[in-house]
């Protein structure tokens, strides 16, 4: 039975009464390949422009009169405060100084604290950064910890106000001692240590006032040496008949070999490799992922898709390193192999099987010698070290299960579990997980995972959250959240769905939603809402769907190809000018999933036809209740994309439904977000979301 009192809420007079304010607009008309596309919206696209910051004012100042009526939002949001104020552990794991670190949330503290200890079963923990004390209001997340080779250093990343832009400090490990080090401009980076100092990734420094919206061009890796100004910084790779393309250095752990990792303009990566100072191509194409593990005794162990669409390991001779040259380790598997570790001489190889992950243990030879078991559906993170071969830990966790993190004896094959995250006063052997198979369009068996509580009559009137994202080779796996928790203790089911474009099953699974295949990926999206409502679970009045980012245009895109499916709909940061995409920061990078308006004829009116801005109907079509969110430092996916969607909608024939934005401040595009506006996010997406689904949750 549900637990939810159902009625005729406020929210229903509300929508009659909606005044949207007019956004700045214009006749811009593009010409594409003899199309015309009109663009009315493209003034919001300068974010800084003094019309659109009054647009911006104006349009919050709508949407919080609206979520400030709903008579439960307060209780949803002590609710909410109340189900995350539990201690939540990261993954232990031991550095080259020997201690053992891990980040810890004690409850409700903004960013998780970095300790440290000098042995596993010791008492004596001290706190080693902390990130709160980084910024006042929680805005600067700490995004990246690397300790030099000797453990005397550690560089640590961060951002500032959830930008991709990144910022690299330099301690004195022993005394946690700020050094004047300081690194400017850096992006999609960490510090790579080689030496007295490290490799990092940087753009040129950007035009003053463009910072969160101009291209991204000439991505250049550096080498940093310690006790020296940023200035006097070393460019030891360069390309700039690629300007678009991404650079990332990495050095091996027991070898200090130097590879490049390129990537930007295909699915994968070309790999270089240093040798004698000069950059010797591993492989020459982006057609396939490859990844370092390691380089021992001259050997370099490969994990890639090198004619593996499921990944293989693979070895090269660094003396003769070319891809032709590699030689098989572990041959492709029944599930997807997603990484690789050494500890000691043994590999640990996480595999993805149905979305869920399981872990093989196998020789340096490649013979497998035995799995660890683990307690079901979930999700792993692993840590293992070559040079620590007793120390392998790892996490485990699913929908109704927070993290537990277990330390593995190799010799006995047992785990022990040294952690496990409890929420006072939630019972969750209450709830449970099933995985189904459901036809898409094309008859394709995509899977998904419901979870619900016990006891759930398919009586079609269970409120259904249905998330996706079905992109850039992302996998969805099973993961705990304790805002969700607030979800099904009101007898909602959360479904999550393993859309094609993901990598689930595989490289072909990714391609089958990428380019002029992406509509595949809406119609399996569309394929999971009929299958809940023709197996009873729900009907499309308590029908909810969510996505951010690659998923925020998901959203977008499947609410105008089917509105009558769905009550509400919320587009988080997501991509919705599909013709104009690749103009903005790194936009650019996702061609290899989408594909460019500049492309050809044909993959423009593919685009199109399905873009989301582009595609609203204005007809009187009711749509659902629809609440856009965006930030105003989201960098990766500019607001424009939300802000002209939003004004799109709001200016369109769609029914009386709200069509609202919330755009966030000193927010970025999701990562490190400190836990107080988390809390504020998932409080005005519930309350949106019951309010106009007409339930009062308890």
């Amino acid at each position: 039975m549900t637990t939810m009192a159902l009625g005729s809420l406020a929210g229903c007079s509300q929508q009659k009464q909606l005044s949207y304010p007019a956004a700045p607009s214009d006749n811009t008309v593009d010409t594409i390949f003899g199309m015309t596309v009109a663009d009315p919206f493209r003034p919001l696209e300068n974010d800084t422009a003094t019309e659109t910051l009054k647009w911006v004012e104006a349009e919050n100042a709508v949407t919080d009169a609206y979520l400030s009526k709903i008579p439960f939002r307060k209780k949803i949001n002590a609710r909410l405060t109340e189900l995350n104020d539990f201690v939540k552990r990261g993954l232990t794991y031991r550095e080259n100084d020997g201690m053992f670190y891990f980040f810890e949330n004690d409850g409700l503290k903004n960013q998780s604290i970095l300790y440290r200890k000098p042995a596993l079963d010791s008492n004596e923990r001290e706190i080693f950064l902390d990130p709160n004390k980084l910024s006042d209001d929680g805005t600067v997340a700490l995004t990246g910890v690397t300790q030099s080779k000797d453990g005397k250093y550690t560089a640590y990343t961060i951002s500032r106000s959830g930008s991709d832009w990144t910022e690299i400090f330099v301690m004195d490990t022993k005394t946690k001692e700020l050094l004047p080090d300081h690194i400017k401009w850096a992006k999609f980076t960490g510090a790579s240590w080689d030496g007295d100092g490290f490799y990092y990734s940087a753009y040129p420094a950007p035009e003053e006032g463009k910072e969160y919206s101009n291209a991204n061009q000439n991505h250049l890796v550096y080498y940093h040496k310690i006790g020296t100004p940023q200035s006097d910084d070393t460019v030891v790779f360069n390309d700039p008949a690629h300007p678009f393309h991404f650079h990332s250095a990495q050095v091996a752990e027991s070898q200090p070999v130097v590879f490049v990792n390129v990537s930007g303009a295909g699915v994968g990566n070309e790999l270089k490799v240093r040798k004698n100072g000069t950059w010797e191509t591993m492989v020459p194409t982006q057609d396939y992922t490859t990844n370092v593990i390691d380089v021992i005794n001259d050997k370099i162990y490969l994990l890639t898709s090198y004619g593996a669409p499921k990944n293989r390991l693979m070895v090269a001779d660094l003396a003769n390193p070319s891809i032709e040259n590699w030689k098989e380790l572990v041959a492709e598997d029944e599930g997807v192999l997603s990484d690789a570790q050494f500890a000691g001489d043994k590999l640990f190889l996480t595999y993805e099987k149905d979305a869920a992950n399981q872990i093989a243990i196998h020789n340096i030879d490649g013979k497998k010698e035995g799995e660890v078991k683990l307690p079901g559906y979930g999700t792993v993170g692993l840590y293992t070290e070559r040079k620590y071969p007793e120390d392998i830990f790892y996490t485990f966790s699913s929908f109704t299960s927070p993290s537990a993190q277990y330390a593995y004896n190799i010799k006995t094959g047992e785990s022990k579990q040294i952690f496990q995250s409890e929420i006072k006063g939630v019972d969750l052997g209450e709830y449970v997980t099933e995985q189904v198979f459901y036809p898409s369009a094309d008859g394709t068996k995509v899977p998904m995972f419901l979870t619900y509580k016990k006891g759930l009559e398919r009586n079609g009137k269970n409120p259904v959250y249905l998330y996706g994202y079905g992109g850039f080779n992302v996998s969805l796996t099973p993961g705990f959240s304790a805002n969700r928790m607030f979800l099904l203790e009101n007898g909602v089911i959360y479904a999550q769905t393993n859309l094609r474009g993901g990598s689930e099953y595989g490289e072909a699974w990714h391609e089958a939603g990428t380019k002029m295949n992406k509509l595949n990926v809406f119609n399996d999206f569309i394929g999971a809402a009929e299958y809940l409502i023709k197996e009873g679970y729900t009907s499309p009045e308590y029908l909810t769907i969510e996505g951010g980012s690659n998923g925020g245009l998901l959203v977008g895109a499947t609410t105008n190809l089917r509105p009558d499916l769905f009550k509400v709909a919320i587009p988080r940061v997501g991509v919705m000018d599909m013709m104009r995409y690749h103009l903005f920061t790194i936009g650019w990078n996702w061609a290899s999933d989408y594909g460019t308006s500049a492309d050809s004829p044909e993959m423009a009116k593919y685009l199109l036809d399905y873009s989301p801005v582009h595609n609203i109907k204005n007809d009187g079509t009711p749509y659902p209740a629809i609440l856009v969110m965006t930030a105003d430092h989201d960098d990766r996916v500019v607001p424009a994309h939300s802000f002209k969607y939003a004004a799109a909608l709001q200016a369109s024939n769609t029914g009386d439904a709200p069509k609202l934005i919330r755009i966030d401040s000193k927010a970025g595009h999701g990562a490190g977000k400190p836990i107080a506006k988390v809390l504020e996010e998932y409080t005005d997406m519930y309350s949106f979301m019951f309010e106009n689904i007409g339930i009062q949750p308890k």
